[in-house]
């Protein structure tokens, strides 16, 4: 079962990367930060899931 901490990060990274899209639009300086770091709360999700599976 998936914890609840790599479902709020996971959640917390598509969150940044849609406000991180949505800026792109408006042409913010920092939409490829805030994108950034929502790819970087994904991959930690998917590496807190990965190592939970491989510990079981």
């Amino acid at each position: 079962m998936i914890t609840k901490k790599v479902i709020s990060l996971f959640t917390f990274g598509v969150f940044l990367i849609l406000v991180g899209a949505i800026s792109k639009l408006f042409n913010w300086s920092q939409s490829n930060l805030i994108m950034a770091i929502g790819l970087v709360f994904e991959i930690l999700a998917a590496l807190l899931f990965i190592w939970k599976k491989l510990k079981q």
